[in-house]
């Protein structure tokens, strides 16, 4: 082989591995890792935050990818089976293994808290999709999240109180993280409102009669009203054991079971004119034809229900918006550096989502006011806006 051919060779190698490296640039994906509780005890808001964001990925992809170079979004997902201990094991593997460069998850109080350490230590940005307050306040540089707090959640109901003269309260709340981090901020806001807490129980995740709680509120002097604090079966249990009680007093529950699946476990009979606060997903197709969050709601109830049969519900919102949140701070950014992702994120001003419209800042890693709830009503066997 001449000193030419040889060059020319080289020459030739070398091109090629440029335009291999360019072929790789060009088909770069952006890693974003899910746990979820796909399955376990908390499925009913796992699996439609894990269907969610596999049909927005895949939409996402196909109009086009994320910003102007157009990059594919490849979703990696676990289910943690309602497990904390699970659901911290597969955040590591996300940040460590899978490398991805923002994580959405925790569909549990209790799975977010384990999730959070890890994320916080890798510097990985994390949208959590549960409740409590504890997520975002005190504020943790990478963690996010999506759903309104649990405090925001009793202001919301508490306001209702207020304008129907309901001064006297039972509380019957979970002993799970949910049920226990939304008695505890009650506790602390109620006196605001001027209303008295006279009866104060507990359930346990999993009681199967809650007779005996409830006969104890049924049977305190001057109670006006009882209040519900859980996620899963247990207030739907409630909800029965109420109606079979004939307890004639107003009944609220937490936006925790705010779903078509809760009045359809509970029965729609048990459940007429319960009230609690929730999102627009729920009411749709009442909502005022200039409501700014109308396009966004009716977009996605419309392809979450033609693409998978079943009703749209709150939860799976909760992770349409976080991956929307994402995908607009990578855009903002014109990156996908973790760190670059939690700024813009941090950044967000009035985004419109399925939950409220977010604006974040330093200071708030949620970005939603108490106009982001709906207070709701269930009227044969319906969700109905009552204000």
């Amino acid at each position: 082989m001449t000193q030419y051919a040889s060059k020319k060779n080289v020459c030739k190698l070398a091109v090629a591995a440029v335009l291999s490296c360019m072929a790789v640039s060009s088909q770069a994906e952006i890693l974003i890792g899910s746990s979820v509780s796909s399955t376990g005890f908390a499925s009913f808001l796992g699996e439609p935050e894990e269907q969610t964001l596999k049909i927005l990925v895949e939409d996402i992809n196909a109009r086009g990818g994320v910003g102007v170079k157009g990059e594919k979004i490849r979703l990696i997902s676990y289910d943690d089976a309602s497990d904390a201990n699970k659901a911290r094991t597969f955040a590591t593997r996300l940040v460590e293994d899978d490398e991805v460069v923002a994580i959405i998850g925790g569909s549990t109080t209790g799975a977010t808290m384990a999730i959070m350490p890890v994320v916080e230590e890798a510097g990985v940005p994390f949208i959590s999709l549960a409740g409590a307050i504890e997520i975002t306040q005190p504020v943790r540089k990478h963690t996010f999240k999506t759903p309104h707090t649990d405090r925001m959640a009793c202001a919301k109901i508490f306001e209702d109180m207020k304008k129907r003269d309901l001064h006297n309260v039972g509380l019957l709340s979970g002993s799970d993280s949910f049920g226990s981090s939304m008695r505890k901020q009650c506790l602390d806001i109620v006196d605001e409102y001027g209303i008295n807490v006279v009866g104060d129980e507990i359930f346990g995740p999993t009681d199967a009669d809650m007779t005996p709680q409830l006969t104890n509120l049924k049977n305190k002097d001057g109670i006006q009203t009882i209040m519900v604090m859980g996620l899963g079966s247990g207030p739907a249990i409630v909800t029965r054991n109420y109606s079979q009680l004939a307890i004639d007093l107003p009944l609220y529950q937490s936006h925790g079971v705010a779903s078509d699946a809760f009045i359809e476990l509970a029965g729609a009979k048990e459940a007429e004119g319960i009230r609690l606060p929730g999102t627009p997903l729920l009411v749709a197709s009442l909502l005022a034809a200039d409501d700014p969050q109308r396009p966004a709601v009716q977009a996605y109830k419309e392809r979450y229900e033609s693409k998978t049969g079943k009703p749209v519900s709150t939860f799976g919102g909760y992770a349409h918006d976080a991956l929307y949140l994402i995908v607009d701070a990578i855009e903002r950014a014109g990156s996908t550096d973790p760190a670059a992702i939690r700024d813009a994120l941090e950044a967000t001003k009035g985004l419109v989502g399925t939950t409220g419209i977010y604006t974040m800042t330093p200071e708030d890693h949620l970005g939603l006011d108490l106009t982001a709830f709906r207070m709701l009503e269930i009227r044969d066997g319906k969700w109905t806006i009552i204000e």
